[in-house]
Protein backbone atom coordinates (compact mmCIF):
# COMPACT_ATOMS: atom_id res chain seq x y z
CA UNK A 1 0.00 0.00 0.00
CA UNK A 2 1.02 3.47 -0.36
CA UNK A 3 2.26 5.06 2.33
CA UNK A 4 1.87 9.13 2.92
CA UNK A 5 5.90 9.75 2.19
CA UNK A 6 7.13 10.80 -0.98
CA UNK A 7 10.72 10.91 -2.40
CA UNK A 8 12.10 13.18 -5.53
CA UNK A 9 12.46 11.60 -8.36
CA UNK A 10 15.78 9.79 -8.98
CA UNK A 11 17.88 10.43 -11.51
CA UNK A 12 18.55 9.05 -14.45
CA UNK A 13 22.62 8.84 -16.02
CA UNK A 14 23.81 8.60 -19.60
CA UNK A 15 26.06 5.33 -18.14
CA UNK A 16 22.96 3.43 -17.21
CA UNK A 17 21.32 4.44 -20.50
CA UNK A 18 23.81 3.44 -22.41
CA UNK A 19 24.22 0.03 -20.53
CA UNK A 20 21.02 -0.61 -21.68
CA UNK A 21 21.42 0.03 -24.91
CA UNK A 22 18.91 2.27 -25.48
CA UNK A 23 21.68 4.18 -28.11
CA UNK A 24 21.22 1.41 -30.74
CA UNK A 25 19.00 2.96 -33.56
CA UNK A 26 18.05 1.19 -36.75
CA UNK A 27 19.73 0.23 -40.30
CA UNK A 28 20.20 3.40 -41.90
CA UNK A 29 17.69 2.23 -44.99
CA UNK A 30 14.91 2.55 -42.59
CA UNK A 31 15.78 5.96 -40.62
CA UNK A 32 12.67 8.03 -40.55
CA UNK A 33 13.53 11.40 -41.78
CA UNK A 34 11.63 12.87 -39.27
CA UNK A 35 13.51 11.55 -35.93
CA UNK A 36 17.01 13.05 -37.20
CA UNK A 37 17.45 15.36 -34.63
CA UNK A 38 17.91 12.29 -32.43
CA UNK A 39 20.61 10.85 -34.21
CA UNK A 40 23.69 10.90 -33.20
CA UNK A 41 25.57 9.06 -35.57
CA UNK A 42 26.15 6.37 -38.04
CA UNK A 43 28.82 3.16 -37.33
CA UNK A 44 28.39 -0.11 -39.12
CA UNK A 45 25.40 0.88 -40.66
CA UNK A 46 23.40 1.58 -37.70
CA UNK A 47 22.33 5.06 -36.67
CA UNK A 48 23.17 5.61 -32.69
CA UNK A 49 20.43 7.84 -30.65
CA UNK A 50 22.21 10.63 -28.82
CA UNK A 51 21.76 9.75 -24.94
CA UNK A 52 21.48 12.88 -24.27
CA UNK A 53 18.06 13.60 -26.03
CA UNK A 54 17.13 9.93 -24.76
CA UNK A 55 17.73 11.36 -21.09
CA UNK A 56 16.41 14.61 -21.72
CA UNK A 57 12.91 13.28 -23.25
CA UNK A 58 12.92 10.71 -20.35
CA UNK A 59 13.09 12.89 -17.56
CA UNK A 60 9.93 14.73 -19.12
CA UNK A 61 7.97 12.37 -19.90
CA UNK A 62 8.71 10.92 -15.85
CA UNK A 63 7.65 14.09 -14.91
CA UNK A 64 4.11 13.97 -16.72
CA UNK A 65 3.86 10.03 -15.57
CA UNK A 66 4.03 11.74 -11.89
CA UNK A 67 1.82 14.82 -12.70
CA UNK A 68 -0.62 11.37 -13.94
CA UNK A 69 -0.26 9.97 -10.92
CA UNK A 70 -0.84 12.97 -8.37
CA UNK A 71 -4.12 13.89 -10.31
CA UNK A 72 -5.59 9.70 -10.27
CA UNK A 73 -5.61 9.81 -13.90
CA UNK A 74 -5.69 6.97 -16.10
CA UNK A 75 -2.87 5.61 -18.10
CA UNK A 76 -2.84 2.59 -20.45
CA UNK A 77 0.77 1.12 -20.90
CA UNK A 78 0.78 -0.77 -24.67
CA UNK A 79 3.65 -2.70 -25.31
CA UNK A 80 2.84 -5.72 -27.91
CA UNK A 81 6.24 -6.28 -29.20
CA UNK A 82 7.54 -9.77 -27.34
CA UNK A 83 10.68 -7.98 -26.09
CA UNK A 84 7.98 -5.75 -24.22
CA UNK A 85 5.27 -8.10 -23.08
CA UNK A 86 5.76 -9.27 -19.88
CA UNK A 87 8.03 -6.44 -18.92
CA UNK A 88 5.04 -4.11 -19.06
CA UNK A 89 2.69 -6.43 -17.41
CA UNK A 90 5.19 -6.88 -14.03
CA UNK A 91 5.43 -3.11 -14.15
CA UNK A 92 2.01 -2.29 -13.96
CA UNK A 93 0.97 -4.90 -11.57
CA UNK A 94 3.99 -3.81 -9.18
CA UNK A 95 2.10 -0.29 -9.52
CA UNK A 96 -1.09 -1.92 -8.20
CA UNK A 97 0.69 -3.69 -5.67
CA UNK A 98 1.97 -0.40 -4.36
CA UNK A 99 -1.57 0.90 -4.10
CA UNK A 100 -1.29 3.59 -6.97
CA UNK A 101 -4.23 2.78 -9.07
CA UNK A 102 -5.03 3.66 -12.84
CA UNK A 103 -2.68 2.12 -14.38
CA UNK A 104 -3.30 -0.14 -17.32
CA UNK A 105 -1.86 -2.04 -19.69
CA UNK A 106 -1.95 -3.84 -23.17
CA UNK A 107 0.79 -6.36 -24.40
CA UNK A 108 -1.22 -8.83 -26.71
CA UNK A 109 -2.57 -6.52 -29.52
CA UNK A 110 -4.44 -3.05 -29.14
CA UNK A 111 -8.05 -3.38 -30.29
CA UNK A 112 -9.32 -1.26 -33.09
CA UNK A 113 -12.60 0.86 -31.58
CA UNK A 114 -10.98 0.65 -27.31
CA UNK A 115 -10.57 4.68 -27.73
CA UNK A 116 -13.07 5.45 -30.36
CA UNK A 117 -15.56 3.33 -29.85
CA UNK A 118 -15.16 2.57 -26.00
CA UNK A 119 -19.03 2.49 -25.13
CA UNK A 120 -18.98 -1.00 -27.51
CA UNK A 121 -15.25 -2.23 -26.52
CA UNK A 122 -16.02 -1.79 -22.80
CA UNK A 123 -19.19 -4.25 -23.48
CA UNK A 124 -16.38 -6.88 -23.34
CA UNK A 125 -15.06 -5.69 -20.43
CA UNK A 126 -17.88 -6.25 -18.35
CA UNK A 127 -18.46 -9.60 -19.98
CA UNK A 128 -15.31 -10.83 -19.15
CA UNK A 129 -15.54 -9.71 -15.41
CA UNK A 130 -19.21 -11.78 -15.20
CA UNK A 131 -16.74 -14.81 -17.02
CA UNK A 132 -14.88 -14.83 -14.10
CA UNK A 133 -16.94 -14.11 -11.68
CA UNK A 134 -19.33 -17.06 -12.82
CA UNK A 135 -16.14 -20.16 -13.52
CA UNK A 136 -14.68 -18.49 -10.21
CA UNK A 137 -17.83 -19.53 -8.60
CA UNK A 138 -18.06 -22.82 -9.70
CA UNK A 139 -20.96 -24.92 -11.46
CA UNK A 140 -22.30 -25.99 -8.08
CA UNK A 141 -25.54 -27.02 -9.06
CA UNK A 142 -24.68 -28.70 -11.74
CA UNK A 143 -26.61 -26.34 -14.60
CA UNK A 144 -23.86 -26.43 -16.93
CA UNK A 145 -22.51 -29.29 -19.30
CA UNK A 146 -18.47 -30.04 -19.10
CA UNK A 147 -18.87 -29.48 -22.62
CA UNK A 148 -20.77 -26.31 -21.72
CA UNK A 149 -18.77 -25.03 -18.61
CA UNK A 150 -15.35 -25.61 -21.54
CA UNK A 151 -16.68 -23.36 -23.88
CA UNK A 152 -17.50 -20.38 -21.25
CA UNK A 153 -13.91 -20.88 -20.26
CA UNK A 154 -12.47 -20.60 -23.79
CA UNK A 155 -14.41 -17.64 -24.25
CA UNK A 156 -12.72 -16.51 -21.11
CA UNK A 157 -9.48 -16.95 -22.25
CA UNK A 158 -9.99 -15.29 -25.56
CA UNK A 159 -11.39 -11.88 -23.99
CA UNK A 160 -8.58 -12.13 -21.33
CA UNK A 161 -6.14 -12.54 -24.05
CA UNK A 162 -6.87 -8.86 -25.27
CA UNK A 163 -8.85 -6.94 -22.22
CA UNK A 164 -7.22 -8.67 -19.09
CA UNK A 165 -5.05 -5.75 -18.42
CA UNK A 166 -7.83 -2.75 -19.36
CA UNK A 167 -11.10 -4.62 -17.94
CA UNK A 168 -11.45 -2.49 -15.14
CA UNK A 169 -11.01 0.46 -17.23
CA UNK A 170 -14.52 2.58 -16.69
CA UNK A 171 -13.44 5.45 -18.89
CA UNK A 172 -11.27 6.74 -21.59
CA UNK A 173 -7.70 6.76 -20.16
CA UNK A 174 -6.01 10.53 -20.22
CA UNK A 175 -2.90 9.01 -21.68
CA UNK A 176 -1.19 6.33 -23.68
CA UNK A 177 2.56 5.14 -22.64
CA UNK A 178 3.47 3.30 -25.80
CA UNK A 179 6.68 0.75 -25.79
CA UNK A 180 7.53 1.55 -29.75
CA UNK A 181 5.00 3.80 -31.24
CA UNK A 182 5.84 2.95 -34.84
CA UNK A 183 3.90 -0.35 -34.33
CA UNK A 184 1.08 0.43 -32.52
CA UNK A 185 0.13 3.05 -35.49
CA UNK A 186 -4.09 2.28 -34.52
CA UNK A 187 -3.22 3.30 -30.85
CA UNK A 188 -1.32 5.86 -31.88
CA UNK A 189 -4.41 7.44 -34.48
CA UNK A 190 -7.07 6.71 -31.85
CA UNK A 191 -5.66 8.94 -29.10
CA UNK A 192 -4.83 11.68 -31.23
CA UNK A 193 -8.16 11.74 -32.60
CA UNK A 194 -9.31 11.57 -28.94
CA UNK A 195 -7.12 14.55 -27.48
CA UNK A 196 -5.69 11.71 -25.12
CA UNK A 197 -2.34 12.55 -24.59
CA UNK A 198 0.68 10.16 -25.56
CA UNK A 199 4.26 9.33 -24.15
CA UNK A 200 6.00 6.79 -25.89
CA UNK A 201 9.50 5.21 -26.85
CA UNK A 202 10.59 6.36 -30.13
CA UNK A 203 13.49 4.85 -32.71
CA UNK A 204 15.14 6.10 -35.80
CA UNK A 205 12.37 4.28 -37.69
CA UNK A 206 9.50 6.32 -36.01
CA UNK A 207 7.60 10.06 -36.34
CA UNK A 208 8.11 11.93 -32.79
CA UNK A 209 6.03 14.54 -34.21
CA UNK A 210 3.11 12.77 -33.61
CA UNK A 211 3.98 11.86 -29.74
CA UNK A 212 3.49 14.36 -26.99
CA UNK A 213 6.58 12.69 -24.57
CA UNK A 214 8.57 11.39 -26.98
CA UNK A 215 11.88 9.00 -25.74
CA UNK A 216 14.13 8.69 -28.08
CA UNK A 217 15.54 5.29 -27.57
CA UNK A 218 16.01 1.56 -28.41
CA UNK A 219 12.61 0.32 -28.47
CA UNK A 220 13.59 -3.46 -29.24
CA UNK A 221 16.06 -4.07 -26.61
CA UNK A 222 14.81 -6.13 -23.21
CA UNK A 223 17.26 -3.76 -21.10
CA UNK A 224 15.97 -0.79 -22.56
CA UNK A 225 12.24 -1.40 -22.48
CA UNK A 226 13.32 -2.85 -19.02
CA UNK A 227 15.00 0.58 -17.86
CA UNK A 228 12.67 3.20 -19.18
CA UNK A 229 9.31 1.23 -18.42
CA UNK A 230 10.44 0.77 -14.81
CA UNK A 231 11.35 4.78 -14.71
CA UNK A 232 8.42 5.41 -15.76
CA UNK A 233 6.15 3.84 -13.28
CA UNK A 234 8.36 4.57 -10.63
CA UNK A 235 6.95 7.73 -11.50
CA UNK A 236 3.98 6.87 -11.66
CA UNK A 237 3.76 5.56 -8.37
CA UNK A 238 5.73 8.94 -6.84
CA UNK A 239 2.81 11.26 -7.61
CA UNK A 240 0.30 8.72 -6.68
CA UNK A 241 2.46 9.02 -3.46
CA UNK A 242 1.79 12.80 -3.96
CA UNK A 243 -1.84 12.44 -4.16
CA UNK A 244 -2.17 10.70 -0.80
CA UNK A 245 -0.16 13.20 0.97
CA UNK A 246 -2.40 16.52 -0.71
CA UNK A 247 -5.77 13.94 0.02
CA UNK A 248 -4.52 13.48 3.91
CA UNK A 249 -3.58 17.34 4.36
CA UNK A 250 -7.16 18.52 2.57
CA UNK A 251 -8.98 15.92 5.47
CA UNK A 252 -6.96 17.18 8.37
CA UNK A 253 -8.16 20.91 7.32
CA UNK A 254 -11.33 19.53 6.71
CA UNK A 255 -11.09 18.08 9.90
CA UNK A 256 -9.99 21.08 11.71
CA UNK A 257 -12.94 23.41 10.26
CA UNK A 258 -15.42 21.51 11.65
CA UNK A 259 -13.65 21.53 15.09
CA UNK A 260 -13.19 24.96 14.94
CA UNK A 261 -16.78 25.32 13.93
CA UNK A 262 -18.02 23.07 16.54
CA UNK A 263 -16.20 24.77 19.51
CA UNK A 264 -17.12 28.24 18.20
CA UNK A 265 -21.14 26.79 18.86
CA UNK A 266 -20.71 25.59 21.57
CA UNK A 267 -18.83 28.61 23.54
CA UNK A 268 -21.50 30.84 25.67
CA UNK A 269 -22.43 34.18 23.31
CA UNK A 270 -20.38 36.77 25.03
CA UNK A 271 -22.73 40.07 25.52
CA UNK A 272 -21.38 43.43 23.06
CA UNK A 273 -21.12 46.15 25.37
CA UNK A 274 -24.37 47.62 23.54
CA UNK A 275 -25.79 44.83 24.97
CA UNK A 276 -24.85 45.78 28.63
CA UNK A 277 -26.11 49.19 28.59
CA UNK A 278 -29.41 48.40 27.31
CA UNK A 279 -29.90 45.51 29.65
CA UNK A 280 -30.75 47.89 33.02
CA UNK A 281 -33.07 49.98 30.86
CA UNK A 282 -34.86 47.32 29.92
CA UNK A 283 -35.60 45.48 33.27
CA UNK A 284 -36.59 49.36 34.25
CA UNK A 285 -39.26 49.26 31.48
CA UNK A 286 -40.29 45.91 32.21
CA UNK A 287 -40.90 46.84 36.38
CA UNK A 288 -43.21 50.24 35.15
CA UNK A 289 -45.22 47.53 32.90
CA UNK A 290 -45.96 45.33 35.88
Amino acid sequence: MLSASTKHMRDITLEELLAAGCHFGHQVNRRNPKADEYIFEERAGVHIINLEKTREGLIKAGEQMKQLGSERAYVVVVGTKRQAQQIVEEQVKRAREAGANGLFYVTTRWVGGTLTNFSEVSKNFKKLVKLNEFLAAGNKNGEYTKHEMLLFERERDKLNMFYEGIMNMDRIPDALCIIGTQLEQTAVAEARSNGVDIIGIVDTNSDPRVVDYPIPANDDAVGSIQLITEYLVDSWIEGAKEAVVNEEKARAAEVKAINEAEKKAAEPKKETPKEVEKAPKKAVKEEKTA
